[in-house]
Parts: C-alpha cells; sequence; structure tokens
C-alpha cells in the first residue's frame, strides 16, 4: 500500500454574480396633497378672519360711540362716523372724568385689580416651589388641602368673609376687596405653579446647591425665568378675572370703593338711555384687558405650548 494520501480537489466556487440594484426615482411631489394643504389653510385663515371680524365690530361700534355725541347716536347708527368723521371726538371721555363716578370707579377697578394680581402670583410663586421642591413635614397634607379648596365655591364663603370683614373694620373697602380675591384666587395658582415647578429637571436644581446657591437664589435665578410662561398665564387670568367681577365687588365694596362694573350697572339702572357715559364707561372695561392680553400674548403662548408638550 502507498503511504500518500489522495486528497479530493474540489473546483473553487465562484462568487455568485451582484446585479446592481437599479435606483428608485426620486419621489415627485404631490401636487394635489399640496394643493389640498394649501387650500386648507386658506380656509382655515378665511375663517379666522370672518371670526375675528365677528368679534371686532362690537368693539369697533362701541368706540365709535362713545367718541358720538348722544344726540348723534340718537339720530342713526355708529357706522355712520366711518364716512363722517367730524361726528368723532373726546368730549364723552372728558366728562366721563369729570362729571360721573365713573372715572373714580376706573382708578377703583387698577386699585383692586392690579395688587390682587401680585400678591397672588407672589406668594402663589414661592408656595408652588416649596410644594414641588422643598421637605417639611405634612408636605402632602397641605397640598391635599389647597387642592380640595379648589372645589369650594365663591357663593359659600361671601356671607361668612362678610361678617369677619365688619368686625375687623374691613368691609366696603378696597383692600377688603382685595384680600378676598386674594383668599379664593390662591387654590388654583398654588396648584398651577406647584405642577408646573415639578418638571423643572431635578438635576438642575442639584447643580445649583452643588454651587453653592441658597434656595431663594435658586428660586429667584432659576426657577422663576423657567416658570415665566406659566406665572405669565396665571397673572393674564387672574387680572381679567378681578378686573370683570360684579359679584363680590357689589358685596363687599361700598359706594366710594366701588369699580367699575358695579358703577356701570348703577348708572344702567338710573341712566339707562344716557349712552354719552355709558359707551366710554364700557369701552374703557373692555379696552384695558385687551391691552393687559396682547402685552402677555408671547409669554401666555409659550405656556400653552410648554404644556401641550409635557
Amino acid at each position: 500500500m502507498s503511504g500518500r494520501t489522495t486528497v479530493e480537489r474540489r473546483p473553487a466556487e465562484r462568487p455568485a454574480p451582484v446585479h446592481p440594484v437599479p435606483l428608485a426615482p426620486p419621489a415627485r411631489p404631490r401636487r394635489k396633497s399640496r394643493l389640498g394643504a394649501w387650500l386648507g389653510n386658506g380656509a382655515v385663515q378665511a375663517v379666522l378672519i370672518v371670526v375675528a371680524l365677528i368679534w371686532i365690530t362690537p368693539l369697533a361700534g362701541l368706540f365709535l360711540s362713545s367718541l358720538r355725541s348722544e344726540r348723534d347716536n340718537a339720530s342713526d347708527g355708529w357706522w355712520t362716523a366711518l364716512t363722517d368723521p367730524s361726528q368723532l371726538s373726546l368730549d364723552n371721555y372728558t366728562a366721563l372724568f369729570r362729571d360721573s363716578g365713573i372715572g373714580e370707579a376706573f382708578w377703583n377697578t387698577v386699585l383692586i385689580s392690579v395688587p390682587t394680581t401680585l400678591l397672588v402670583v407672589g406668594i402663589a410663586a414661592l408656595a408652588g416651589y416649596a410644594f414641588a421642591w422643598l421637605d417639611f413635614p405634612g408636605r402632602d397634607v397641605i397640598f391635599l388641602i389647597v387642592v380640595g379648596l379648589l372645589v369650594v365655591p365663591v357663593q359659600i364663603g361671601l356671607l361668612p368673609v362678610a361678617k369677619l370683614f365688619g368686625a375687623v373694620g374691613l368691609f366696603g373697602t378696597v383692600a377688603g376687596v382685595v384680600l378676598f380675591h386674594v383668599a379664593y384666587g390662591l387654590p388654583f395658582a398654588v396648584f398651577l405653579l406647584r405642577n408646573y415647578f415639578a418638571e423643572i429637571p431635578r438635576e438642575m436644581l442639584e447643580a445649583a446647591r452643588m454651587d453653592g446657591g441658597s434656595e431663594w437664589r435658586i428660586f429667584s435665578r432659576l426657577v422663576l425665568p423657567l416658570g415665566r410662561p406659566a406665572i405669565a398665564s396665571l397673572a393674564i387670568f387672574q387680572f381679567l378675572w378681578v378686573w370683570n367681577d360684579m359679584l363680590v365687588a357689589l358685596l363687599f365694596a361700598d359706594s366710594e370703593s366701588q369699580p367699575l362694573t358695579v358703577e356701570l350697572q348703577s348708572q344702567m339702572r338710573q341712566f339707562g338711555s344716557n349712552i354719552g357715559v355709558l359707551a366710554p364707561g364700557a369701552f374703557l372695561s373692555l379696552v384695558v384687558p385687551l391691552v393687559v392680553f396682547f402685552a402677555f400674548q408671547r409669554h401666555f403662548v409659550q405656556g400653552v405650548m410648554a404644556g401641550s408638550l409635557k
């Protein structure tokens, strides 16, 4: 026998031919979808324009009526001032602040709305930060009590608080109206800001504490700037609610401290046809909230968008 081992040789396998994969043609823009999107946007814009005109028309009519004399308002409609601008003058506003109680009521409304808004926002911001990031005994229980106060209607507290204010000498004063609005505005404000501050990343606060920042410095330099959209939204809602309130002011304010809503209601009851006084007073009660809203509109939209993304 031979010591050689026969090795069977196999033919080398040839690699399979690689066929080039045909590239897909570039996607063509769908003209129909783009046209539909364009038509959709145009339709939405048209609807918004119509809605805006419907809402602006009464305001424009009230403004033009406030600039016309009582005789012109009694003879024809306010739209005639568009073709005859000579009817417009500031005499009604001059007489409003000089001869009627609406001017004083306007400043009473400012004295009630501005301090109330500042106090509610300031106290709620401090309390919201404490409930969100500070550990103290009974924190959760106290917060649940605050949340429970949201279900208490305002009408329940009118009579007891009126008796309390009468005993301490606050009934019929601007300070009494402010304190009532602050007390009933705080539960919602604390609940809103606490939930917003709780969404701030914990790592940011821990890094600030490691750098030696105190709680007050963290609150003022970090939390407040981050919470500006929520604070602006709260300030807008609180101001509008207090500015347009009549129930609380009708009960807690006297003739010297009553706001614009109560004074206008009194003027309508006594002088129902006195358009020369009612029109400029009603326009003032409408234009101030509009100015406040548009002044903080950017922060308000940021707060709404931030809440939708979380």
